[in-house]
């Protein structure tokens, strides 16, 4: 298989990991919402994690190239909160692509963003 391939492959244990994660943020949101630290950084650490898995159950994909992909993926997300991008496509406030998408662009954001995606890398290169 060449490295620049991207291959349709599914794959059980990140599937798993990602309905776990996806939980974690579930609870997160629902639970622990009262819990400024882990609502506001912790859940954003980890929503990279939860697109990695995600991606990585159907795809055989750049472990780094991903990372990369997701990190400027997330900015841009972040930066659409900037220019209030949500309420711009008429989503209501409280609806899941409201939610989804976000509607406050924050710069802690984009560093919790860049820790979970160097913890990513990391397990990436300790993995391997």
């Amino acid at each position: 298989m060449r490295e620049k391939e991207l291959l349709f492959q599914f794959n059980y244990a990140y599937f798993l990991v990602t309905i776990f994660i996806f939980l974690t943020e579930v609870l997160i949101a629902t639970v622990l919402k009262d819990n400024f630290f882990i609502r506001a950084y912790l859940g954003d650490v980890i929503v990279v994690m939860l697109l990695y898995t995600f991606i990585k159950s159907f795809f055989t994909v750049n472990d780094t190239k991903l990372i990369l992909g997701i990190f400027i993926f997330s900015c841009l997300v972040e930066f659409a909160q900037y220019f209030s991008i949500a309420e711009k496509f008429g989503f209501r406030s409280g609806s899941i692509m409201y939610i989804a998408i976000g509607n406050s662009f924050s710069w802690i954001d984009i560093i919790c963003y860049a820790a979970g995606c160097l913890l990513l890398y990391l397990f990436t290169k300790w993995k391997k």
